[in-house]
């Protein structure tokens, strides 16, 4: 997922057709990805937590809850959450009367930097995409707070320091992942725009499209002991 998102990343320049009001085909591939990937790792994160969640708080009945069939529906939801919502979201752009004299200023092809250039009213898209932070960035994240709360709360009860060490290196990865992504995400899409000036999105848009899942195999694979190993001997240089 990651490598498919930075890779739509690099084309979303896009050109507006004069005559036809909308842009080329390749425009819709790029968003829609883009928004099918983004929504579906929101997702995922969310379930993510709440497998960690349930290894530490009921590690007893972990087998019994998280079970195979379980993992296969939370996958399938994570992904047809994230096709429904990058259809109705492109669907609802490309109707849009798009200025032919504008092109998108933007490393990515996403649905605020299309709204800028619309020629029209855009308010019931601008509504609909708050609902859409809200479904996708603000329920997962809160899920994801709520889910580490108990987390925080269970491993305190441990009375022996190496328990509490393995708990919260089960979770670290995981947590940092979210910090990186959804601090960045929240900021370009739910703070205010007199916040921030145009090249500060772009930065942080950049950020999480880019550098975060650039990072995310290197940040799970440190919890590897022999990944860890091995980047102790090359750092030393042996």
């Amino acid at each position: 997922m990651e490598v498919n998102l930075i890779s739509h990343t690099k084309d979303a320049e896009i050109l507006i057709h004069s005559s036809a009001h909308r842009v080329f085909v390749k425009g819709a591939t790029l968003l829609y990805l883009f928004v099918l990937l983004g929504s579906t790792e929101c997702v995922l994160l969310s379930v993510m937590a709440y497998d960690r969640f349930n290894a530490i708080c009921r590690p007893l009945h972990y087998g019994v809850i998280m079970h195979p069939k379980l993992l296969q529906r939370l996958a399938a939801l994570a992904w047809i959450s994230g096709f429904v919502e990058s259809t109705v979201q492109t669907s609802l752009v490309f109707h849009l009367h798009l200025c032919s004299h504008h092109r998108v200023d933007d490393f990515t092809c996403e649905v605020p930097a299309l709204i800028q250039i619309a020629c029209e009213d855009t308010t019931f898209l601008e509504n609909e995409l708050s609902v859409a932070t809200v479904l996708y960035l603000v329920t997962p994240l809160g899920l994801i707070l709520v889910s580490y709360c108990f987390i925080v709360r269970s491993v305190l009860k441990i009375k022996v320091r190496e328990g509490r060490r393995k708990a919260f290196g089960t979770c670290g990865s995981h947590l940092i992942v979210v910090v990186l992504f959804f601090g960045t995400a929240i900021c370009v899409y739910i703070q205010p725009k007199s916040k921030y000036t145009h090249n500060s999105e772009k930065f942080l848009t950049l950020f999480y499209t880019i550098v975060t899942p650039s990072l995310n195999p290197l940040i799970y694979t440190l919890r590897n002991k022999e990944a860890k190993w091995a980047i102790k001997r090359l750092l030393a240089g042996e």
